[in-house]
């Protein structure tokens, strides 16, 4: 599947068949200016987010890949919004984006038909590569039918070497093992293998929606036991198509975003 194409492919959401639309990126932007009222926990471009430390400070102790929450990013710098085929509304509140270096978190937020908030996460991003190969091209997609969808995904000790982490937090994370097992989140967990879900992101970067970016994503959710808890991995291709409405600024990346879950009760946004 060459790239330019890759949102049209399509995949399945809590047992929903995907079939949504791309609208024009200019239509996109009409909507994302009015994504900054009426949130779930009001939030708003320049709201403060008070996160306990907690959950993460027991992730971190059991293995966990997450990067803790650093006070100076309690802002909200970005809102958006997934489309999917789905009931609800699934939200994304950006502390960092990412744009300017390779550091991005989000509260990840679904809200259900009924207006409660039945899932909260939080990511981190573990890193981002650009494949050049067909190969990767295809594995990152899931066109040939592999790769990302695949029932499980290995993530090796020599990959986070090469992202400059120490022996001592590897040794923490990695124990005597050479690498940690992910299972797939979605579909039937004997299939081989289960096409990714598609989805478009509208996001604004201020609260008049001048600034943001329309992408499409391809996205597979995994995932690992820790004590107590589990560990999410979404590995996600992303294709821009637009940002700040100039669709000339494209590119295509796959983002590894580590997540754990977060109670509503251990969350305020001001």
């Amino acid at each position: 599947m060459a790239w330019k194409d890759a949102y049209q492919y399509a995949g399945k959401l809590f047992g929903k068949h995907s079939n949504t639309t791309v609208a024009s990126a200019e239509s996109q932007h009409q909507q994302a200016a009015r994504e900054d009222v009426n949130l779930p926990l009001r939030a708003r471009i320049g709201g403060v987010v008070n996160l306990q430390k907690t959950p993460f400070i027991r992730a971190v102790s059991q293995g966990s890949l997450i990067s803790m929450p650093e006070e100076k990013d309690a802002l909200i710098r970005a809102i958006s919004r997934v489309r999917l085929d789905i009931a609800g509304s699934l939200y994304r509140y950006y502390l960092l984006t990412g744009d300017q270096d390779d550091k991005e978190c989000f509260i990840q937020l679904y809200q259900n038909d009924a207006g409660d908030i039945s899932e909260l996460m939080y990511y981190s991003r573990l890193t981002r590569l650009i494949p050049e190969s067909s190969e990767d091209q295809e594995a990152y997609s899931g066109s040939a039918g592999y790769g990302l969808g695949d029932r499980s995904y290995t993530l090796w000790r020599e990959q986070l070497t090469g992202l400059a982490w120490d022996e001592a937090s590897l040794d923490s994370i990695f124990g005597d093992a050479g690498h940690l097992d992910y299972s797939r989140d979605a579909g039937d967990p004997l299939s081989d293998f289960v096409a990714p879900f598609q989805a478009q992101e509208s996001r604004i970067d201020d609260a008049s929606g001048q600034h943001g970016l329309i992408q499409d994503l391809i996205f597979m959710p995994y995932s690992r036991a820790l004590e107590g808890q589990r560990e999410s991995l979404l590995i996600s291709t992303e294709i821009v198509r637009s940002q700040d409405g100039d669709s000339n600024r494209r590119q295509i990346h796959v983002d590894f975003m580590i997540g754990i879950p977060v109670e509503l009760d251990r969350l305020l946004i001001q």
